[in-house]
């Protein structure tokens, strides 16, 4: 039977209101990541014969370690591993709080009551509004950003303000900024450094002001840091929780995804205030039965070899130092960000003597179709474009020859900014 018959029925009137309700199926939105797939596939057909080079890619290009594969292996094959973990083994939490003191210098994490593994920060962020948001509770989120945080609160009836992250700002959100009658209705406050799409990172003085804002309003902060590891150019990886009174304000989310090449794997852990962490744990045992136990103990291997990720943020860093080369040249004013795999481009207003780009979701679908070169567009504060540098290409030799071939494509026309 078709899909039509069955929106005809008692079902299509069951949906909730948070998905849509008796519409459900029958927007026709298309939304930003599907008309950059469509236009993808478009591009291709019209050109079979030439390479899209996708630079919209959230994820690493790259296997795990090989000593985490075979950690995984070995662990994998054990009996005593087979079964469920529900919110977690000793050896993942203890070797959690040893990485956060190691690469992160901070001390004082218990892991006993202080540390919980998570199936990837995607499902904590998640439940993460169970454990606090009420009907008409504020969750404060940053944009442009990752929204599931917000998502989850509008489930449970709370409402999102959204602070913009602007370049006049160096993407930092202005507390300052939110109304005095937000503030004091906000329960959480979203952070993500460094940040995703912008690439912005915090300084210890940001995460200062965050504690004492939090304190003043009694707001939750959750930090999630998947990006936090991967940092460049001398500058050293920043915990949130490093910052003196942080734990007494809030927890931080750590991800294996994009630090050790382990996105599929979906392991993380969240870390800081033990009633927050304890109360994350209880909502956490109703939602899941924990992550594999193999997975765990590769994943422990993995944050006991730093040098894993020093590797990888080594291999985005060199890329970064060609794409900004590359872009700059074209007259772009793109900036080297200090950590994550995300370039964040101010997009131009159009091509002299050509076409006009009134967002940047305009010049995006241009790169899609003209240029069969993928990014992802941003327009929630100022016209943006989103490059990751992890494109696929094996050695340097080839990450040179991407690079090349995008200045190549890119340099028949001239670009006005």
């Amino acid at each position: 039977m078709s899909v039509e018959h069955y929106q005809s029925t008692y079902i299509q009137q069951q949906f909730a209101d948070r998905i849509g309700g008796a519409n459900y199926g029958k927007d026709t939105n298309i939304y930003k990541f599907e008309k950059i797939k469509r236009a993808k596939a478009a591009a291709k057909l019209a050109h079979p014969d030439v390479e899209l080079i996708d630079m919209g890619v959230g994820e690493p290009d790259e296997m795990a370690d090989a000593g985490v594969v075979a950690k995984l292996a070995e662990e994998a094959a054990k009996p005593e591993n087979r079964g469920y973990a529900d919110n977690g083994i000793p050896e993942f939490k203890e070797a959690a709080a040893k990485y956060l003191k190691e690469v992160f210098s901070v001390d004082g994490i218990d892991a006993a009551t202080e540390v919980l593994h998570t199936i990837g920060t995607k499902p904590a962020l998640a439940m993460l509004p169970s454990v606090f948001i009420n009907p008409g509770d504020v969750t404060i989120m940053t944009v442009p950003g990752y929204p599931v945080m917000g998502t989850h609160t509008k489930y449970l009836g709370g409402e999102v303000y959204n602070v913009p992250l602007t370049k006049e700002n160096h993407f930092l959100p202005d507390l300052d900024s939110i109304p005095e009658d937000i503030a004091r209705r906000a329960k959480l406050l979203y952070l993500n450094y460094p940040n995703n799409p912008t690439g912005a990172a915090a300084t210890p003085e940001f995460f200062a002001k965050v504690v004492a804002w939090a304190k003043k309003y009694s707001v939750v902060v959750v930090h999630d840091a998947p990006y936090a590891a991967l940092t460049f150019d001398g500058v050293k990886p920043l915990s949130f929780l490093s910052v003196p009174g942080a734990k007494d304000v809030g927890v931080e989310l750590h991800s294996l995804s994009k630090s050790y090449n382990m996105t599929g794997w979906r392991i993380g852990f969240i870390a800081g205030n033990p009633l927050i962490v304890k109360a994350f744990g209880d909502v956490k045992d109703n939602n899941d039965s924990g992550q594999f136990i193999a997975i765990q103990k590769a994943a422990a291997y993995g944050l006991a070899n730093p040098q894993i990720t020093e590797a990888i943020a080594a291999k985005y860093s060199r890329r970064h130092d060609l794409l900004v080369g590359a872009l700059n040249e074209l007259g772009f004013k793109a900036e080297k960000p200090k950590g994550s795999f995300f370039l964040y481009v101010e997009a131009p207003k159009g091509i002299k003597g050509g076409q006009r780009f009134e967002s940047g979701e305009a010049f995006s679908q241009y790169l899609i179709r003209e240029k069969l070169i993928s990014t992802v567009p941003w327009d929630d504060a100022g016209r943006f474009v989103r490059f990751s540098v992890t494109f696929i290409a094996k050695g340097e030799a080839e990450e040179l020859r991407v690079i090349d071939e995008i200045k190549r494509r890119l340099s028949d026309v001239e670009f006005e900014f």
